[in-house]
């Protein structure tokens, strides 16, 4: 009969042993290289301060600081003629040809400036028929693209055709403030040729206060 060879139990439990710690040895070895090359949660921050992220600012038409939906400067649709005489300066020229009627206040200065319509003793509308570098409210000014205006105002214009004109247009265009002024656009050839900005009635006269 063939023999096998059998440690003796001492000896075999001894192996057995050496086994089971050499394993151990090994894997806490390879735990160890895996967590120096993989950096802490807590040090994955640059060292030196970083600013947040930021939007982009978005892009504002421009818009002349004085004129306004609701009026131009230190003056305001609604307000008394001599109140409004008096905030253009002493030489401003305009009156009426009967009590009432409708006129035009213009500065006695020689600057460039809309004129400023007076009805009913009151500022009703002021506009712009020459001045290119005069902002309407929102940015349009007179020179400008229908495409541009369309760019500047989207979905706000509300287009009526001209008197006199057969390829122009008048673009009106309400406050979003909700504010009873009226910005009005007269476009010819696809092009501005002159804004006003009023109360209606007054802000749709076609010729003015003829």
């Amino acid at each position: 009969m063939k023999r096998r060879s059998i440690l003796p139990w001492p000896c075999a439990s001894a192996l057995v042993l050496s086994l089971a710690l050499s394993a151990c040895g090994d894997r806490a070895a390879g735990e160890a290289t895996t967590s120096a090359a993989a950096p802490s949660a807590a040090n994955d921050q640059p060292a030196e301060d970083v600013p947040p992220a930021t939007a982009p600012t978005p892009l504002t038409p421009a818009a002349d600081a004085l004129a306004r939906m609701d009026g131009y400067g230190d003056l305001r649709l609604g307000m008394g003629a001599e109140e409004a005489r008096k905030k253009l300066g002493p030489d401003a020229t305009g009156k009426a040809d009967e009590a009432g009627g409708c006129y035009y206040l213009q500065p006695g200065s020689k600057a460039q400036t809309p004129a400023f319509m007076i009805e009913g003793e009151k500022l009703v509308r002021y506009e712009n028929h020459s001045d290119a570098g005069l902002n309407a409210p929102g940015g349009g000014k007179i020179g400008m693209s229908a495409d541009e205006i369309r760019a500047l105002y989207p979905g706000r214009i509300e287009q009526q055709p001209h008197k006199y004109v057969d390829d122009g247009q008048y673009w009106r265009i309400k406050d979003v403030a909700g504010g009873a002024g009226v910005l009005l656009f007269e476009v010819v050839g696809g092009k501005i040729t002159a804004w006003r900005v009023g109360l209606a009635p007054q802000v749709d006269y076609v010729e003015g206060c003829s």
